[in-house]
């Protein structure tokens, strides 16, 4: 199941940077216009609209009730229902799940049933066109983050699922899939402001400081800061080091290859 809560304006205000890199991901879509295309984490609709505007009768699912409203407001136009990745049902079976910088949000439990349910939805033949951090995001970060938190006694729960392009694609062809293509690739990114680091772990590592007062929290953001400085404060702006995994696979018409 999804493991973060989104602050809807927040995201908006600072963090565009994340439907604008999904904007390529998009283009590994191979479906036709008029093809049927769900957004699966559709945040505030951005990218809901990029590929509408391909062509695509596109519908957007997410589980945030907040970041709906935000996309029905910004997009009323389109088409967005409430749904969970690991258990969302379509009346009509979708030509592609695309899903953008969502899937490592899931918890590792539910990544398989996730899978199998999104086979379930789309029609054979159909595709699914992910990105989504691979192994090794955002480390130099979470590393530092773990020391601060080990050196205060506390333990620093790493609920981020980040896997390996060897991880993934067999449980993609244990749901039904065809992997036809994959990538792994570092993508430093870029962060607004001069407290664009501080406000990144504010806005995505929120289960780790559960149950720890907003004091401690803060007092470990800034240690945590001046600790990574020299590394990822690059031309008077903050980097962070993502590493993002990309998929496009195919749903297979039968499974008994696998049973």
């Amino acid at each position: 199941m999804p493991n973060i809560s989104w602050d809807a304006a927040d995201y908006k205000e600072n963090f565009s940077f994340v439907p604008a890199y999904g904007e390529a991901v998009v283009s590994l879509i191979t479906k036709q216009p008029g093809s049927r295309v769900i957004d699966l984490g559709c945040g505030n609709g951005s990218l809901t609209d990029k590929i509408a505007n391909r062509g695509y009768l596109v519908t957007g699912i997410d589980d945030s009730e907040e970041m709906l409203l935000l996309a029905q407001k910004e997009h009323p136009g389109l088409n967005f229902i409430r749904g969970n990745a690991v258990t969302f049902h379509l009346d009509e079976k979708a030509d592609v799940v695309f899903s953008n910088a969502v899937f490592h949000w899931i918890d590792e439990k539910d990544q398989q049933a996730m899978l199998s349910n999104i086979y379930r939805n789309l029609k054979p033949g159909g595709e699914l066109v992910c990105e989504f951090g691979g192994f090794g995001c955002a480390e130099a970060v979470h590393g530092t983050l773990e020391q601060c938190f080990s050196e205060r006694r506390l333990a620093y729960r790493r609920v981020f699922y980040f896997p390996t392009i060897g991880m993934y694609a067999p449980m993609l062809e244990k749901a039904g899939f065809k992997v036809e293509y994959a990538a792994l690739f570092d993508r430093p990114t870029p962060q607004n402001g001069a407290d664009g680091l501080a406000n990144w772990i504010r806005m995505f590592v929120k289960k780790p400081f559960e149950g720890i007062e907003k004091e401690l929290e803060e007092e470990i953001i800034s240690d945590a800061v001046s600790r990574l400085k020299d590394r990822l404060y690059q031309n008077d702006c903050w980097i962070v080091d993502y590493v993002r995994i990309q998929f496009r696979a195919a749903r297979l018409w039968t499974l008994e290859f696998i049973q």
